[in-house]
C-alpha cells in the first residue's frame, strides 16, 4: 500500500473550449501508475462514497485516481444538460487523463449511476487510452431500463432525482429563493404537484422525459445503446436485487456477452440503488451482503490496467448474491431456469380475504370462481412498498397492503422442499377493464408461517385498450432467493404503486394536478382460469 499525496486540483478544456475541473489522488512512489477516472454531476467531493471506498483508499493501491466535475456541475464550466455532452467530454476526458504527469497512459473508469453512464459514453468514443470499465447501476437503453418501465412513468426515482439537480443548479446560479423551495419539495416526497418543477426548473430533463411516454426517436438519440455495436472493453457489470436501474445492467451484460470478444464479469448484490450493505429495507441479509466491490474492482483493475496475472480469467463470470440462503454463488454464466407455473384461483373474495385466492401447481384443481374483481380508487391509491422502484427500496413487511379490499392476493399452500428461483419472473392476467386504460402492479411475496409478508419482487404495467379482454403479460424484476421450506408463496395484484409509478387516470398517466382531477375510478375483471405466475426455477447451484 501507498502514502498518499496530497489532493491536487486541475482542469481540463473540452474541444469546445469549457473547462471541466478535477481532484487528483496519487499514491507516493516512484515510476508510473495507471489512472483511475470517474465523471460525476455532484460535486466531485463526494466521489460517490456513499456506495464506494474514498478516492485515497483506490490511490493507496497504485493508482492516479481522477474525480471530474462534468461540464456545469460542481465548479466546472458549462451548462448541464442530462447525458448530452458526455461522448466527447468523456473522450477528452479520457486523454487528458492518460496524459497527466506520472500516468502509465492507461485509463479505467468506475462509478454507479451517472457514474456508471458517463462510463459507457466515454466508451462508445473508443479512446485508446480507456481500457477497462466498471459501470454500476446504468440503463443502457434509457427508456426502458431507467425512465420508464413497463411503459408507466417512474415516477418517486425520475422526480426525485430531478429536483435533487435542480436544487443543485440552483445552488450553484445563486438562487436561492430556488433553492430553498426546491429543497423543500426534496425532504417532502412525494410531491403531488411536480409543476414545481415547471416553475423553478423549466430547463430539467424531466419536461422532456415526461413528454416523450413512448420509445421514440428521443429516447434513441440520448440512449447509450444506439451508439454501442463497436464499444468491446473488458467490463465489470455491477448491479443490485432491489436497484431501479437492474434492467440496464442485465440488458448491457447480455448484449457485450452475446457479441464482445473481451472478458465480461457480472455482480449483482442483495442491494438497492444505494447503500450497498447488509441491511437492505427491513431485513438483514447477513455479513457477506457488506459490498465486496471495491477489493473486487482493485483486482479487476490490476488485471486490465497493471498486466498482473489475478487468476481472474480462469475464475466463473458470474457472481450472485443468493437472498434466503444469504451466500454468494459464482457460475460461468446466467443459466437458464426451467419455467414452473402456478395459476391463480378464487372464491371470488381474493380483494376480501387472504384464503379466498390461492396459488396452485395444478390447473385442473380451478373449481372456484372464475373471477375476481379489483376497484381503484384515485383518492386512495394502493401506496408503493419497497421493491425496486419506491423510496426506500427493499425489502419490507406488507401484511398491511395486501388486507387492503383494493389489493388481491394469491397464496399457494406451504412449500414442501425449498424452492430456488434465479432469473425473470413473469406474470400472465387475463383481464379486462371498465376504462379505455389502467396499470397493473403484481407482487411477488413470500408469506411466513407467523403470517407476516415480505416482498420479493414486482412488476409493473401500463395498459392501453382496456376494455378489450387480453392476457397481459408483466415482467418482474430478475431475482435470485431460495425461499424456505414451510413458506407459501404470494400474488398480489393492483391497479397502483403509488407514488413508484404514475397513477393511470382511465385515460392517461396522471402528471399533474390537473390530470389529477379527471381521474377515474376503475374497475376490472380478472379471469383467473386464464391467468398464471411463471417462475425461474433451478436445482442447487454449487460455489
Amino acid at each position: 500500500m501507498y502514502k498518499i499525496l496530497s489532493k491536487q486540483t486541475a482542469s481540463m478544456y473540452t474541444r469546445d473550449g469549457v473547462r471541466l475541473d478535477a481532484d487528483i489522488y496519487r499514491p507516493d512512489g516512484e515510476g508510473e501508475f495507471p489512472v483511475l477516472l470517474m465523471r460525476q454531476p455532484y460535486g466531485r467531493a463526494i466521489a460517490s462514497t456513499v456506495v464506494y471506498a474514498h478516492p485515497t483508499w483506490y490511490a493507496a493501491h497504485g493508482y492516479i485516481v481522477v474525480i471530474q466535475d462534468v461540464r456545469g456541475r460542481g465548479t466546472s464550466e458549462g451548462e448541464f444538460q442530462l447525458f448530452t455532452h458526455e461522448i466527447a467530454d468523456g473522450a477528452d476526458s479520457v486523454n487528458w487523463a492518460a496524459s497527466l504527469s506520472g500516468s502509465n497512459g492507461l485509463v479505467g473508469m468506475y462509478g454507479f449511476s451517472y457514474q456508471g453512464m458517463t462510463q459507457l459514453y466515454a466508451a462508445i468514443a473508443k479512446s485508446p487510452a480507456l481500457k477497462t470499465i466498471c459501470p454500476a447501476m446504468i440503463g443502457y437503453d434509457l427508456y426502458p431500463d431507467w425512465a420508464y418501465e413497463g411503459g408507466a412513468f417512474c415516477l418517486h426515482t425520475n422526480l426525485a432525482w430531478a429536483i435533487q439537480l435542480a436544487t443543485e443548479t440552483a445552488r450553484l446560479r445563486g438562487d436561492q429563493l430556488a433553492y430553498q423551495a426546491l429543497f423543500a419539495a426534496s425532504r417532502h416526497l412525494p410531491v403531488n404537484h411536480p409543476e414545481i418543477l415547471q416553475q423553478l426548473a423549466p430547463e430539467s430533463f424531466y419536461h422532456d422525459w415526461v413528454a416523450h411516454p413512448k420509445a421514440d426517436h428521443y429516447w434513441q438519440e440520448l440512449s447509450p445503446k444506439s451508439y454501442f455495436s463497436e464499444v468491446d472493453l473488458p467490463m465489470l457489470h455491477i448491479g443490485g436485487w432491489f436497484d431501479t436501474y437492474l434492467r440496464g445492467t442485465l440488458h448491457l451484460y447480455k448484449d457485450m456477452v452475446a457479441r464482445a470478444t473481451t472478458p465480461q464479469h457480472l455482480v449483482i448484490g442483495p442491494w438497492a440503488h444505494l447503500p450497498w450493505g447488509r441491511k437492505v429495507g427491513a431485513v438483514d441479509f447477513g455479513q457477506l451482503a457488506a459490498s465486496p466491490v471495491d477489493q473486487m474492482q482493485i483486482r479487476w483493475f490490476d488485471q486490465f490496467l497493471k498486466g498482473v496475472n489475478t487468476g481472474l480469467l480462469e475464475e466463473s463470470s458470474v457472481c450472485l448474491f443468493e437472498m434466503g440462503s444469504n451466500i454468494w454463488q459464482t457460475l460461468p454464466s446466467l443459466p437458464t431456469p426451467n419455467q414452473k407455473s402456478y395459476f391463480l384461483s378464487t372464491t371470488g373474495l381474493a380483494s376480501i380475504r387472504e384464503d379466498a385466492g390461492i396459488l396452485i401447481p395444478n390447473p385442473h384443481f380451478l373449481v372456484l370462481s372464475p373471477q375476481d374483481l379489483l376497484v381503484h380508487d384515485p383518492w386512495r391509491p394502493v401506496p408503493a412498498t419497497g421493491g425496486h422502484a419506491a423510496i426506500p427500496a427493499g425489502v419490507f413487511e406488507r401484511s398491511q397492503i395486501d388486507c387492503r379490499s383494493d389489493v388481491l392476493t394469491y397464496t399457494s399452500a406451504p412449500l414442501t422442499a425449498d424452492l430456488l428461483l434465479l432469473g425473470d419472473v413473469l406474470v400472465e392476467i387475463c383481464c379486462e377493464s371498465d376504462q379505455d386504460g389502467y396499470d397493473l402492479c403484481a407482487v411477488l411475496s413470500q408469506v411466513y408461517p407467523d403470517g407476516s409478508v415480505y416482498n420479493i419482487t414486482q412488476g409493473y404495467l401500463h395498459c392501453q385498450d382496456g376494455k378489450n379482454s387480453v392476457t397481459r403479460k408483466i415482467e418482474l424484476q430478475p431475482i435470485s432467493i431460495r425461499i424456505a421450506t414451510g413458506n407459501c408463496l404470494r400474488l398480489s395484484l393492483s391497479l397502483a404503486c403509488y407514488p413508484a409509478y404514475a397513477m393511470n387516470s382511465g385515460n392517461g398517466t396522471v402528471l399533474s394536478s390537473d390530470s389529477l382531477m379527471n381521474a377515474q375510478i376503475i374497475t376490472l375483471t380478472v379471469n383467473c382460469a386464464a391467468s398464471q405466475v411463471l417462475l425461474p426455477v433451478i436445482s442447487s447451484l454449487a460455489n
